[in-house]
């Protein structure tokens, strides 16, 4: 039988293969997938870590970049000059956080390939509500995960946005948490974007395969695992509830400054 393995055949043909042997051991293809990932996360263990550990240097120099938003706040450009003066000085790539995301692009769309061509993917059930990794999470958080007797997909317009699931939205989770690891963007704008990146990829993937959903949230689960551990060797105090919780305080009116009392 010929099969397309689409233009990431490189990787999504030993993939399969793969994953076909771990269910050959495991007897369940979730855990294969959850197998695999790990797989991945050691292939690239090391570009990862050198990624990583820019990140960790980044947020050693937070103080120092805050020191820089008050000096120049009125100067935008000479702020960015200064702050990249700064990441030269510490030998620091800001984008470096760009590559565990990149690379798992390619393994995703692969392991999206495998999940819709292969005969052996479909019907394939993982643990729980989960009956077929190749299907969408039939649970529904616009229903109450089936609490609420009726369909949020049937809903004109809007319902093919409403599909979020269980998993999903662990995988939103995930991602956010990893978010809050990172050093914030010193762009306002930036900053906004990043904050709507778990939101707009947890509806993005809410009509997606879930094993693909259930790769992505155990990927990121690693990648928080693996940042966290490496960011405690570099010496940077990492702190995730109080980051989470300063992120919920941004959201919170400042009060007005009181006013001066009559004389």
């Amino acid at each position: 039988m010929l099969i397309d393995w689409g233009w990431f055949y490189f990787i999504t043909q030993p993939m399969f293969y793969v994953i076909r042997w771990l269910h050959g051991i495991l007897g369940n293809f979730g855990l294969a997938i959850l197998s695999v990932t790990v797989l991945v996360k050691l292939l690239f263990f090391p570009l990862a870590n050198r990624s990583f550990a820019s990140m960790a240097a980044m947020r050693k120099v937070q103080p120092e970049i805050k020191a820089l938003q008050e000096r120049f706040k009125d100067d935008r450009a000479e702020l960015q000059k200064a702050t990249m003066e700064l990441y030269k000085r510490e030998k620091i790539n800001p984008i470096s956080g760009c590559w565990p995301v990149l690379i798992q692009i390619p393994v995703f769309f692969s392991l999206y390939k495998v999940l819709f061509v292969t005969i052996e993917m479909r019907q394939a059930p993982f643990f729980g509500w989960i009956k077929d990794l190749a299907a969408p999470d039939p649970t529904h958080v616009f229903n109450l995960f089936g609490l609420l007797p009726y369909d949020p997909t049937a809903l004109p317009v809007v319902g093919s946005f409403l599909a979020i699931g269980i998993w999903p939205v662990i995988m939103g989770i995930t991602m956010w948490v990893q978010m809050k690891l990172n050093p914030p963007p010193t762009d306002p704008t930036q900053q906004m974007i990043f904050g709507l990146l778990p939101i707009l990829f947890t509806f993005m993937l809410g009509r997606f395969p879930a094993g693909l959903v259930i790769y992505w949230a155990w990927n990121n689960t690693l990648s928080v695992t693996q940042q966290y551990i490496i960011m405690r060797r570099h010496g940077v105090e990492v702190n995730l509830f109080e980051n989470v919780a300063n992120s919920f305080k941004r959201f919170k009116r400042k009060k007005p400054p009181a006013g001066k009392p009559k004389k």
